[in-house]
């Protein structure tokens, strides 16, 4: 790749997203803009859907106009006004293919209305398919800060789906090499900020810095499964923080984001989240939530980076006797007791903020213990609590136990009626636990995301 074309951002989505946008564009050091795509979309009715190119927040389809030659596999035409540009396969198309796409923005700095040539082609394995190329006009005179790949004010709202990537690239001038450009490659988002390079990895991948560096990180692992049978809530993933990590000497640094654990199975044995590792950062997969099944024979939680919870109903033995999952340290919290005594609530899982907190009973009914809260940064450049415990099961039907919630920061919900609930992905929150006759919610996965000044 030529030393003027930098890529600036890079997004992979893995959850549904109704539209993309790049901010924090570089003012200076580029003087033109290129976004590449590869996208699929939730639309059924069609093979193919239309996206636009926003620029600075304005999605009024009004205030651009457009030019398009488009084909469909048996005839071409040719048609204004059409203000879209960007095709994406439709949910129709053959399974498991995604369109491409690429925008060329130029003299994206200027004063003067801002052009943009799209060229586009839906990947479908059948004679409908189409091909476009788009020239696009913003009626805007400001240098573009943002640009959205979106549906504008159409009023639709399909969604693109999860394994969409969209990256955007700075061209410089010719013999130019950019002031601002990222020192690392690696990550399934790539951001700037204005004064941070973020990679973060939703999934395992490889950092391979191209200078020396001194990196902030955060590594979280998956968080473990919630317990069955009146089940303990799901520990956290262990949470590793920390700033003034240097990188050295330059080479590639295998990343692995932790899987999240199932939830517990009808064996009972408790599922632990796996670690997450940057470097000699690593974070210790949280805990799996036990179990107290109605042969009055306990299964205990489990230790990780946050504990699992105490399951409960228990008669035989207080189950308040049986040994806490606790956390590792400076990665989590223990998680909490059981109900006792017969009652049918579990504890909380442990969260990177707080330990999960214990069952207890009103007299009449089982109130299960909640998930321990996470913990909050900023890495990203926005606040984000992520590793909460899961929390605990409790009861049959809705008649017997209040469950617990899991903690903020993705920990999973307990059930008194079904399966717990999961724990959110890429947060590394504990899964919830299942109600008497049902099995614990699995754990969130991991992340990793490393972070280190433009300049």
């Amino acid at each position: 790749m030529p030393e003027n074309y930098i890529l600036i951002e890079r997004t992979e989505l893995n959850a549904s997203a109704a539209s993309v946008t790049f901010a924090n564009i570089p003012q200076t050091g580029y003087t033109d803009l290129k976004v590449v795509i590869s996208a699929r979309n939730s639309r059924t009715s069609f093979i193919a859907e239309d996206y636009g190119v926003f620029f600075n927040g304005d999605t009024t389809v009004g205030n651009y106009s457009a030019r398009q030659l488009i084909a469909d596999g048996s005839a071409a035409s040719s048609r204004s006004g059409y203000n879209y540009g960007v095709l994406v396969d439709g949910n129709t198309a053959t399974a498991n293919t995604f369109n491409n796409a690429e925008v060329y923005i130029p003299n994206y700095t200027s004063s003067t209305a801002k052009s943009c040539s799209v060229d586009a082609v839906t990947e479908n394995n059948a004679t409908a398919a189409y091909m476009a190329i788009t020239a696009r006009l913003w009626t805007g005179t400001s240098a573009i800060t943002s640009v959205s790949i979106d549906k504008g004010d159409s009023g639709e709202n399909n969604s693109f789906l999860a394994g969409s990537t969209f990256s955007l690239y700075g061209i410089a001038a010719v013999g130019t090499t950019p002031a601002i450009a990222p020192k690392a490659s690696g990550g399934n988002i790539i951001d700037y900020d204005g004064t941070y390079w973020i990679h973060t990895f939703t999934s395992s991948g490889t950092f391979t810095p191209q200078a020396a560096l001194s990196c902030d990180y955060l590594v979280i692992a998956g968080g473990g499964g919630g317990g069955a049978s009146y089940g303990g809530g799901g520990g956290a993933g262990g949470y590793r923080a920390g700033s003034g990590l240097g990188v050295l000497p330059l080479t590639n640094y295998p990343i692995t984001v932790g899987a999240g654990a199932a939830g517990m199975p009808a064996t009972q044995v408790p599922q632990n989240g796996s670690d997450s590792i940057f470097s000699t950062i690593t974070a210790t997969g949280g805990g799996g939530g036990g179990a107290g099944n109605p042969q009055q024979l306990s299964v205990g939680p489990t230790n990780g980076g946050s504990g699992g919870g105490v399951g409960g109903f228990n008669p035989s033995t207080n189950s308040t006797n049986t040994p806490i999952g606790t956390g590792s340290t400076g990665q989590g919290n223990n998680g909490g007791l059981s109900s006792g005594n017969g009652w049918k609530g579990g504890g909380g899982g442990g969260g990177a903020g707080a330990v999960g907190a214990n069952g207890s009973n009103n007299g009449s009914i089982a109130l299960a213990g909640n998930g321990g809260a996470g913990l909050s940064s900023s890495i990203t450049g926005t606040a984000v609590t992520r590793a909460g415990g899961g929390g605990a099961g409790a009861g049959f039907n809705g008649t017997e136990g209040t469950a617990g919630t899991g903690g903020a920061g993705g920990g999973g919900n307990g059930s008194n009626t079904t399966n717990g609930s999961a724990g959110t992905v890429n947060t590394g929150g504990g899964g919830g636990g299942g109600d008497q006759n049902d099995f614990g919610g699995a754990g969130g996965s991991g992340i990793v995301i490393i972070r280190y000044p433009a300049a």
